[in-house]
């Protein structure tokens, strides 16, 4: 077996339940959890009814690439919704149908490093933690950008040393950002543009949460919007990352795109025509019918505001807590140890939520970037996230 395996830890889930197992939560109170970022809000029907009027295409391969439509429809909806050069981002050259950005992001990762000795990926921490693994199992080693609050959780991109940035092979902007909400300005992603231009690395955005944002007139900018404002129309050196999970409520789907520089899409797409992961057909369908639809996403949004208006008037007065940029989280902080806070918060309300620390790793001093803070993730209903708010404030007060 590869022994770079070893190198993973369990996932925060596991963690989690860890954490949790011993644990017996009042009987009498029935469990929200807070913790997993699952949407609950409905499926769109049209996306559902373009499954189920494709039903027959299982008979048929995909093809890696994806279809000619999806393709087009995914590189419409980068053109409308970042403002980009019209037939700039052409479907046949810089965009790739994709099962989902977890699987997008190992695997591209494997292509995008070369395996020297000391290869560097460059990760936000807290981080989603496939950034990590997909690091380890390319043979590269994960370097760790703190999100403090006093940088307003984004990486102090000035803070490293020349010589990191001469071993970076990769970096992974995650704007909106996992765990925070925060967002990368324009002038912070030009920065990194040209360090990656005069250091000759990958700059990569994971942008899964660019569409839930709680102002509807400042949309979260993306990499390739940047890019075409400063006249880059061939994107290099750049690639993003957008799904369906959270935007349109499918996490089941399992579709997302990877679009860029095609310069790394054609080697990308060698890989994957032996990595075995096609779009099946109908999949592909159910895709075209949701990137072709706003409407959805709009009320989407229009529920998330609620949530988080809701959920701050109860959590404010006893928590250091506030409205995110972009996402569905709120990232708190908590009165004691984040995992002392979780494990008392289940056992005394039945109610989950996420230890910052398990989506974070120790510094060299000694710190986790994650610790005491949690993660909450607003997709359950309005009614059962107000609840859950006043379960908290009630946990705190008790404390």
């Amino acid at each position: 077996m590869n022994a770079d395996l070893a190198l993973l830890q369990p996932y925060p889930f596991e963690k989690l339940n860890d954490l949790l197992g011993g644990l017996t939560p009042p009987s009498d109170m029935q469990h929200i959890s807070l913790g997993i970022g699952e949407p609950k809000h409905p499926a769109p029907a049209l996306v559902t009814e373009a499954l189920n009027q494709s039903v027959n295409l299982v008979a048929n391969y995909p093809t890696t690439k994806g279809s000619a439509e999806l393709r087009e429809t995914i590189a419409n909806w980068c053109t409308r919704r970042f403002n980009l050069n019209e037939g700039s981002l052409s479907a046949d050259h810089h965009v790739l149908p994709v099962m989902g950005t977890r699987e997008a992001i190992f695997a591209f990762t494997q292509c995008a490093v070369e395996r020297k000795k000391d290869a560097l990926v460059f990760s936000p921490d807290p981080f989603y933690q496939i950034y990590e693994g997909a690091a380890y199992l390319a043979g590269a080693q994960p370097y760790f950008l703190p999100t403090l609050a006093q940088n307003g959780f984004i990486p102090d991109y000035d803070a490293i040393p020349p010589e990191a940035w001469e071993r970076c092979e990769l970096l992974f902007i995650c704007s909106p950002n996992n765990p925070s909400g925060a967002v990368h300005t324009k002038e912070t992603v030009i920065k990194l543009i040209e360090l990656a231009d005069k250091y000759d690395f990958i700059l990569a955005s994971d942008e899964c949460y660019s569409e839930i944002y709680l102002d509807e007139s400042q949309p979260p900018v993306g990499l390739l919007q940047v890019c075409a404002e400063i006249g880059r129309h061939d994107y290099k050196n750049c690639v993003v990352f957008h799904s369906l999970s959270k935007r349109s409520n499918l996490p089941g789907l399992r579709s997302g795109f990877i679009a860029g520089d095609a310069a790394l899409m054609k080697p990308f797409l060698l890989y994957r025509t032996y990595h075995g992961c096609a779009m099946p057909l109908q999949v592909q369908k159910g895709s075209v019918a949701a990137w072709n639809d706003e409407l959805h996403v709009q009320e989407n949004r229009e529920q998330y505001r609620q949530k988080f208006a809701a959920v701050l008037e109860i959590l404010k007065p006893v928590m250091d807590v506030s409205m995110p940029q972009a996402s569905f989280y709120l990232w708190a902080k908590t009165p004691i140890d984040d995992d002392k806070f979780t494990a008392g918060l289940y056992e005394q309300q039945n109610l989950t939520v996420l230890p910052g620390r398990y989506l974070s790793r120790e510094t060299a001093d000694g710190l986790y970037p994650g610790s005491g803070y949690v993660r909450m993730a607003l997709v359950a209903t309005v009614d059962e996230c107000v609840e859950a708010a006043w379960r908290i404030r009630r946990y705190i007060e008790s404390l």
